[in-house]
């Protein structure tokens, strides 16, 4: 015979005074425990993560004279692990000066950060995702925060600088330094190179012994600048074309990428190859034009997809490369990929297996979904066109036949995917799965420094063969 639903209440009240006489009133109302504490600085924000077994309740606001921000935390007690955040801060954080911890009240600890400038702060909660439970999260973005395009002219400045100087000291030569406008900072940069090239090197003449790229035929068109204007001279007066290309290592900061079976990371294994291929860029040209490379991330830090995108588009990448090592739920799996975007399906059940999973990184890195632009979010999607698909996809062959010179190729096509990070809409871009990382033999050549070398070189001679059968266009003066 069933009880009457009152027995059933009866007993299970007297179940849960049992559990309060066993445990403990403390116990059963003690607030959330404190897991793990991480500290992520860059020059683009910094991150300080708490992370808890439970949601955590915050207060927070920010004082001047000097600059900080104040947390205010309830439901926790001052354990040492909290402490540890002070233990984490370097004297190289570009934002934080200082972290102080107290209790400030019975089950609420304030937390003080001390900062270096200005900043505008994202305090927000995430939910339990992938290995992390809740996390409390503090961004730190500042008030003014660094061009990448001034940044970009500038080091590029500075090599023109040191290249003039040494050519004019060959020839006896005073050299002067100028500003760069700041209204077309790309066109400035072609013309005060020019202007140097122009006050080192000797004249040119005209007939037999002219060098090789001296004034061009009479009937081939006007070479235009960065800018998009004609070029002013001739011969090796001529405005020179900065090429500049987006790297982006995968993954960062809380969002590790795949983990191999011996424990290797994959966003420190892409962040490697990346800075090998930087410095190859930074040393080559392509037709007679200068290269640059652009790191989306160039530390261990999170970065949005969508800002990944967004920076590329800021510095007006030619292309754009998204650097990963693949994974799959066994090891036997193996190979390099290339893929681009699709907006009209994936071309392999596998293709959107991996759009899905490198789609989810957002999550798993922690992205605050109230601050994002939704109308950003939305163009780079609905802008992407049939233009920039093709262009990725002649890029994608490009690689991948480089790539298969190094390695086993999983894939002997490039594959197409609707993935998050490629959706620029005016820029090639594709995503190189440089090998699996869940796979122990590939995973150790991942590791190797002269193996991560010659997958740089691979990818830089893609990017060149590409540039060679598609010269870049001049640049729109929009900035």
């Amino acid at each position: 015979m069933t009880p009457p639903a009152s027995g059933l209440h009866r007993r299970k009240l007297l179940r849960a005074s049992a559990l309060v006489l066993l445990l403990g009133t403390q116990e059963i109302a003690r607030g959330a425990q404190v897991l793990a504490v991480r500290l992520w600085p860059a020059e683009d924000y910094t991150r300080v993560t708490i992370e808890s077994d439970g949601s955590l309740k915050t207060r927070h606001f920010t004082v001047g004279d000097p600059h900080r921000l104040v947390v205010d935390i309830e439901g926790i007690d001052l354990l040492p692990s909290l402490r540890e955040l002070v233990g984490k801060l370097g004297p190289d954080d570009p934002n934080i000066a200082g972290i102080r911890v107290a209790q400030n009240a019975p089950d609420v600890v304030r937390l003080v950060i001390d900062l270096k400038q200005p900043i505008k702060p994202q305090v927000f909660q995430l939910d339990p995702v992938a290995a992390y439970r809740y996390r409390l999260v503090m961004d730190l973005y500042p008030v003014h925060p660094p061009d990448p395009l001034e940044r970009l002219i500038a080091q590029r400045m500075r090599e023109l600088d040191a290249a003039s100087e040494r050519a004019a000291a060959l020839l006896g030569i005073e050299t002067a330094r100028t500003e760069t406008p700041s209204d077309d900072p790309l066109g400035a940069l072609i013309a005060e190179r020019e202007r140097r090239l122009a006050q080192a090197a000797p004249p040119t003449t005209s007939g037999p012994g002219t060098p090789p790229g001296g004034p061009p035929a009479p009937d081939s068109p006007p070479r235009q600048t960065a800018s998009g204007r004609p070029a002013t001279g001739t011969g090796r007066r001529q405005t020179d074309r900065l090429i500049i290309v987006a790297l982006d290592a995968g993954h960062g900061g809380e969002d590790p990428g795949a983990i191999g079976p011996g424990g290797t990371r994959e966003k420190d294994v892409v962040l490697a190859i990346a800075r090998q291929l930087r410095d190859r860029i930074n040393k080559t040209r392509v037709n007679g034009h200068a290269m640059r490379a652009y790191m989306t991330r160039d530390g261990d830090y999170f970065v949005p997809l969508g800002v990944r995108v967004a920076k590329a588009q800021r510095v007006q990448a030619d292309l754009f490369v998204s650097i990963h090592a693949d994974a799959f739920y066994t090891p036997r799996p193996q190979g390099a990929s290339v893929y681009a975007l699709s907006t009209r399906g994936a071309t392999s059940a596998a293709a959107q297996w991996m759009a899905n999973k490198e789609n989810e990184s957002d999550l798993v890195g922690g992205l605050n979904v109230r601050a994002q632009d939704a109308t950003l979010q939305r163009t780079l999607l609905d802008m992407s066109t049939t233009a920039q698909i093709k262009d990725s996809l002649r890029f994608g062959n490009a690689l991948l036949g480089e790539v298969g010179r190094v390695g086993r190729l999983h894939k002997p096509r490039v594959e197409q995917a609707n993935f998050a990070v490629l959706r620029a809409p005016d820029i090639p871009s594709v995503l190189v799965e440089t090998a699996f990382i869940s796979n122990p033999d590939e995973e150790r050549r991942l590791r190797d420094p002269a193996y991560q070398a010659q997958l740089a070189d691979a990818l830089l001679r893609g990017i060149v063969r590409y540039f060679a059968e598609n010269p870049p266009l001049a640049r729109s003066r929009q900035v």
